[in-house]
């Protein structure tokens, strides 16, 4: 008596397609390239691009050092280019003298931290008998989430579950109606579904008198055979014994 036939499978299902979004692009990428291109071109070389050959008559002599060309411009790696900032000043040299300024320091720093306004500490909260201390807005302690304008409201995607699952079983009562208007298919009454439903546990109880009653040793095929025989009847009892049980309402087809 088990139907194959059910609500879900009435209507078509719509395939959910997802859509991956493009690949996000920076707008600096080809700066971005030709820039670190022309850094790693500029660090190729261990020193200038183009430095004059030596001769083999001009050998290095005993604590001598190579002597660079003056016009070859150095390459700093702080700026990342060929100029480079200006030689720490040498003891020799003089300071630049003859700057005076009117601004008053002292008076300037009183005025500031006078009229500053004190720092307010980050509320936190003790959570051993130490006196370990913790932020307490990463606590979750603090209610921060009721004072958004959403709070308590039942989201989207809740109210348009519960709207398709309303929709849908609207169609199928529809559909039902339809089928019992034109005769096709007729609901079970209380009386017919209880009737059923014992006619279901009788046989199941004749099935496992007779499965209690097969022999302890299995050692023909036929035995064998008889078993599994009695196994999937009673198996197949017990699924229609529990769709019957679990829907109160029935409809059946006519033909």
């Amino acid at each position: 008596m088990e139907s194959t036939e059910l609500m879900y499978n009435l209507f078509p299902k719509e395939e959910a397609r997802t859509e991956k979004p493009p690949r996000y692009m920076s707008k600096f990428r080809t700066s971005v390239v030709q820039e670190k291109k022309s850094h790693l071109d500029a660090m190729r070389t261990m020193g200038p691009a183009k430095v004059e050959v030596p001769s083999p008559e001009k050998y290095l002599m005993k604590h001598s050092k190579p002597q660079l060309p003056e016009n070859v411009p150095k390459y700093s790696r702080v700026t990342g280019g060929t100029l480079r900032k200006p030689d720490v000043p040498k003891k020799t040299d003089n300071p630049v003298m003859g700057i005076h300024t009117n601004k008053d320091f002292v008076k300037t720093n009183v005025l500031e931290n006078t009229t500053a306004v004190a720092r307010k500490p980050p509320p936190i909260y003790a959570d051993t008998k130490r006196g370990d201390k913790q932020l307490l807005e990463k606590s979750g302690l603090v209610p921060k989430y009721i004072k958004k304008k959403d709070y308590g409201e039942t989201p989207e995607y809740l109210q348009q579950r519960k709207e398709e699952t309303r929709r849908t079983q609207e169609q199928y009562d529809d559909y039902v109606k339809q089928r019992m208007k034109q005769g096709a298919m007729k609901q079970l009454s209380d009386q017919e579904r209880q009737t059923l439903l014992q006619g279901l546990k009788k046989n199941w109880e004749e099935l496992h008198h007779q499965y209690q009653g097969l022999s302890v040793v299995i050692d023909t095929t036929p035995k064998k055979n008889r078993k599994e025989r009695l196994e999937s009847a009673m198996k197949q009892l017990e699924n229609d014994i529990n769709l019957i049980e679990r829907y109160k309402t029935i409809y059946i087809a006519n033909n």
